[in-house]
Formats: C-alpha cells, structure tokens, sequence
C-alpha cells in the first residue's frame, strides 16, 4: 500500500532561515561561484576585515578544491629513491647530499617501490650493522594522481603518512607527494631544512672541505669567495646570480642530481625548488670531473 503522505523531496525541504536573513541575502547576494567569492576576499582586506597573509590563504583553500596530486607532485624521473640493495655508505651519501626526511625505496627496477624509509632510521643500520634494512621500512602509500588534494590531505591527516606515491591511468609510478607540497598550496612556500634568511649567509663550508652554495647567490660573491673568475663581462650584465648563469651555460633549469663544470668548481644540483636552484654543492674540479 503506498505511503499517502510521502516524504517531500530534497528539494522541497523546509527553508529553516529567518525573514530578515532572507531579506539582506536578497540585498546582499552572496557570491556565485569561486571567483566572486575570491573578489569578495580582496574586498575584505580592503575593508581592513582580514589580513593580507588571511586572504592568500583563504584563496589557496578555495583553488585547491580545483587541484589534483598531479599537479603538485615531483615527477618519478625527478624522485630521489634508495635502492635495496645498494650498500649502507652509498645509501648514506644520498640522505646527506638530498637531506631528505622520508626516501621511497624500490628493488631491482625503480617501478617497484616497496616501502618508505626513514632518514632517522637510517642510523640505526650504523649502530647495528647486523641489522636488515627491509625491517626498517614502512609500508608506501599509493594513490591516483587524479586524487584531489583535498581528499588527499584528509588522508594524510588521517593516516599520518606525510608521502604518498601518486600512480598514473595505468598503474605506473607517475611521481611523489608529500604533505608540504599540499600545505603550500595554501599556506605558501614552507621552509625546510635549506631554506635561510637572506641576512643568514649564502655561502657555507661541509665537513668534507665542499661548500653549499645558495642559488641565489650573486656571482661576484661566489667569485670572491673561490678566488676565480666564472662568467664573462657580457654574461655577467644579464645573470646577476650563480643559478641563473649555470641554468644558461646548460641550456635548461637544472635538476637534482646533475652538475655544471664552470671556473674550475664542480656546481652540483642538492636542491631544486619552484623551477630554480636553491642550493649547490660546489667543489674544485676533480679529474673525473675535467675528463666527465
């Protein structure tokens, strides 16, 4: 027997706002999309109600609804992975040069990623040797690079997981992403462990007699601290910094992992972030190097 009072659709549900609340939304419409809503924000910091830093955070909010883990995460040929089977001081070396917290770690072929390992947990394969380091990894977390980064960033806050590997349309690796590529859509860049002040310094000595160079760093600092001399008069007048010059002796803005010959210094990429060098690792040129 059908029901002869059925329930009213969705649509049809009671309107619980009040009369004068109906009047001033009619006065007052609020926003109808993303962009008015953004207007409205630039509005309010001109009406002194929120603060600069408020509305570029609110902004990010709203435009990561639009976002996916591909847009935000690091291409696989760019990820920096331990292998397995690689030796304790090799796997060392590569923690140290990158400085990375968390490394995918993969066997055999760099598709087969079988874990995470903490930097942290590196250390305890020096205090006890005997140790396997398939023990010390965690288990990797794998999601689809279409996944919005707000459902991802509840995942993370859920899980505890601050990386993820993101998975293309036909279940290859496509890349990583980490919790702070997805807070920096909203919050801005976050510092880490490279990041300085500018009034910090630019130019710093490593305990194996390297030094790290900041890519901002103007190229007659880096001159007079090495005592030689790297760019001609006319390149000098269009790169002001050391990044900027070695991207265009190579051609390209370089990656992690590669190194320019440039004065007699080895420049090696450490750390690459926002389509720039942020820091090299700079050393006279080796013979491997001049013969490279």
């Amino acid at each position: 027997m059908s029901d002869p009072h059925p329930a009213r659709p969705s649509t049809e549900r009671e309107d619980k706002r009040t009369f004068l609340q109906k009047i001033a939304e009619f006065i007052h419409p609020g926003p109808d999309s993303k962009a008015e809503l953004i207007e409205s924000l630039a509005e309010a910091q001109e009406n002194d109600i929120i603060g600069a830093e408020s509305r570029v955070m609110l902004e990010g909010v709203i435009r990561m609804a639009d976002l996916t883990a591909a847009d935000v995460m690091v291409d696989a040929p760019r990820m920096d992975l331990l292998n397995i089977d690689a030796p304790f001081d090799e796997l060392l070396a590569i923690v140290i040069d990158t400085a990375h917290s968390r490394f995918p770690v993969f066997e055999g072929d760099r598709e087969n990623i079988i874990g995470i390992l903490m930097a942290k947990d590196l250390l305890k394969l020096q205090r006890a040797p005997e140790l396997n380091i398939r023990a010390l990894l965690r288990p990797a977390v794998f999601v689809p690079e279409s996944k919005g980064l707000n459902d991802l960033l509840r995942d993370f806050r859920g899980n505890r997981n601050h990386l993820a590997i993101t998975i293309d349309e036909f279940g290859r690796t496509a890349g990583l992403v980490t919790i702070e590529d997805v807070l920096e859509q909203i919050v801005g860049e976050i510092e880490d462990e490279f990041d300085i002040d500018d009034n910090e310094g630019d130019i710093f000595g490593l305990a194996d007699r390297t030094y790290r160079v900041s890519g901002d760093t103007a190229i007659d600092r880096v001159e007079e601290a090495f005592g030689v001399r790297i760019a001609p008069t006319d390149a000098e007048q269009d790169f002001n910094t050391i990044g900027g010059l070695i991207a265009h002796e190579m051609g390209h803005v370089p990656k992690r992992g590669e190194h320019h010959v440039l004065g007699g210094l080895n420049f090696l990429v450490l750390h690459t972030k926002g389509g720039a060098v942020r820091w090299f690792k700079v050393s006279p040129v080796s013979v491997e190097d001049a013969t490279g």
